[in-house]
């Protein structure tokens, strides 16, 4: 497992501006959508190339293009669907999966409520959740994953806890984690801190 923090300049101060209480629900999922598509060259840049002859008007070339690489995005709902836009903004072909569950009061078990993946279990999976908490949600649907076939999966969070990424380092240490940040812990109602909230509300306007 690798660990990613994507510090580039333009990621940071577009996450500060999401991270500011006033920022309106419209400015929040412009921003986040932007900041997932910069993430996007990240998570992409060890994708293997190859190469074709093309002509362009002055002569042939062997021209370079990415080499048969399948990707799913994957978001776990409902947060996770405000980074899909900025991935297919650069990934145009990418399949779009749906991860929907909750945490049953009695037993603390995932409850899926939702699954609806491609077939093709070849394909790499780009989970995408913009808060990484305890880990606990990740780590169940990259669980789910694997137990339905999938062998690559990468994991692309905005901001995350050192206590959610010890979780999924410890139970999947075969996923890389891309972050745009590594925030300074959890609070007792398990927020991250200093955090921006809860995403969902503020990607959906419903806080």
């Amino acid at each position: 497992m690798a660990l990613h923090i994507i510090d580039h300049p333009l990621v940071q101060h577009k996450l500060s501006i999401m991270r500011k209480k006033d920022t309106s629900t419209i400015k929040f999922r412009k921003l986040l959508k932007e900041i997932a598509m910069f993430m996007g060259y990240e998570v992409t840049r060890d994708f293997p190339l190859t190469y074709e002859e093309i002509e362009t008007p002055l002569m042939k070339m062997n021209a370079p293009k990415i080499s048969g690489k399948k990707v799913v995005i994957a978001p776990i709902l409902r947060a996770g669907l405000g980074m899909v836009e900025g991935l297919t903004t650069l990934i145009p072909s990418a399949r779009i999966g749906h991860i929907g569950m909750y945490r049953d009061e009695v037993t603390c078990q995932p409850v899926f409520y939702y699954y609806k993946m491609p077939a093709n279990k070849e394909r790499l999976v780009i989970v995408t959740d913009p808060m990484l908490a305890t880990g606990g949600s990740a780590c169940d649907a990259i669980k789910r994953l694997k137990d339905d076939g999938y062998k690559s999966i990468r994991l692309l969070c905005l901001v995350a806890s050192p206590q959610g990424v010890q979780t999924v380092t410890e139970q999947h240490p075969d996923v890389d984690i891309y972050l745009a940040a590594l925030d300074e812990g959890l609070n007792e109602k398990n927020y991250i801190l200093p955090g921006l909230g809860d995403a969902g509300d503020r990607i959906f306007g419903t806080r």
